[in-house]
């Protein structure tokens, strides 16, 4: 089954931790043997492990923050300097896409011509992806926003952890800063989608008034599962059916479950049936499976120790539809989950040809 994942650290790995995605799993874990930094060996994130899970398509991302006040959570000093961070990463998927290794998703022309190529020869069509930005301190002003649309950036959020340019995030409770509606205006404007992740609570409010395009969460989980502010309650994950939009969920295991234990980095008891939790949460409060999807954030500077424990690589994701099954769910809502609901997404928010 197709399986589109909305959110991958692609090329941030490639710059800031030296991976080369193109390498198998073992190689990459072997390379790493030894590091002491978490994750390092423990990655679970390869084109090939990709390939192999059937995950044809996929959301990447450009992800450079700026360091919030008083460096709680640390970052570039600038947002010219996390401009060229983002340009760089960007470079790397543009190079990825020359070499015939990605396909990047700007329309819904690229989006039904990639669809049908993986349908006719999976083992060779290229991976397809979508170019998001996690925070969007790179984006300098708002009046730039049309260059990264030319540059096929089609999905968008405010902040990261701490407080952004545009928005308090994750950990730093507040609003919008003053730059931020403009931000979303443009944002809107250019028709490039809001993903509401890592927003701070009052800020998801707010951005939900000022901003009238597609909204979307490319990686979130629950709070009512895992009392946390990085996760929705109840009433933002309704705010975000209501407008039509999907929430991918995260495979990180601190979002997943309160038996993380942080300081053993012990995921025992946390599986992809976890993961399950969350999606049928949703779909409970929907009334439907149109609304629960996948956006794992895997290798998102962590690795298998932060992952489900039944988790070795990304391949595995195909291990959740008969976890699904066996819930009573049907094939229908089944392929919804896996790839329907961000389809139906790409295809109301991307432009034509």
């Amino acid at each position: 089954m197709l399986i589109i994942d909305s959110h991958l650290d692609i090329a941030y790995n490639a710059l800031s931790w030296d991976r080369d995605p193109t390498q198998s799993i073992q190689r990459m874990r072997e390379s790493e043997a030894g590091m002491p930094e978490k994750g390092r060996g423990l990655n679970v994130v390869s084109f090939e492990e990709l390939r192999r899970g059937e995950i044809g398509l996929f959301f990447v991302t450009l992800c450079c923050r700026v360091g919030s006040q008083g460096k709680r959570f640390p970052g570039v000093r600038t947002q010219d300097i996390a401009y060229a961070s983002d340009r760089g990463q960007l470079a790397y998927y543009q190079l990825l896409a020359q070499k015939g290794v990605l396909r990047q998703i700007r329309n819904t022309a690229d989006l039904e011509s990639h669809l049908q190529a993986w349908d006719a020869d999976p083992e060779h069509c290229p991976l397809g992806f979508v170019l998001t930005m996690e925070g969007c301190d790179g984006i300098v002003d708002d009046a730039q926003v049309p260059q990264w649309w030319n540059e096929g950036l089609r999905v968008v959020s405010l902040c990261h952890y701490g407080i952004s340019s545009y928005s308090h995030g994750t950990e730093a409770p507040g609003g919008l800063t003053p730059r931020g509606a403009p931000m979303l205006q443009a944002l809107e404007q250019a028709g490039i989608m809001l993903d509401l992740s890592h927003l701070a609570e009052s800020a998801f409010w707010e951005a939900l008034d000022a901003f009238g395009g597609h909204v979307l969460a490319t990686h979130n989980c629950v709070r009512a599962l895992c009392d946390h502010d990085r996760q929705f309650d109840d009433d933002q994950l309704r705010a975000i059916i209501q407008r039509q939009g999907v929430i991918g969920v995260a495979f990180d295991d601190w979002m997943l479950s309160p038996l993380w234990d942080k300081q053993a980095q012990d995921n025992t008891g946390i599986t992809l049936a976890t993961v399950a939790d969350h999606m049928d949460h949703i779909n409970q409060l929907a009334g439907n499976a149109r609304h629960a999807a996948i956006g794992t954030d895997l290798d998102g500077g962590y690795g298998k120790e932060q992952s489900p424990e039944d988790l070795d690589t990304i391949a595995d994701l195909q291990k959740i539809p008969e976890i699904l099954s066996r819930r009573g769910y049907s094939d229908d809502d089944i392929g919804a989950m896996m790839h329907g609901n961000w389809l139906r997404i790409l295809r109301q928010g991307l432009p034509g040809e």
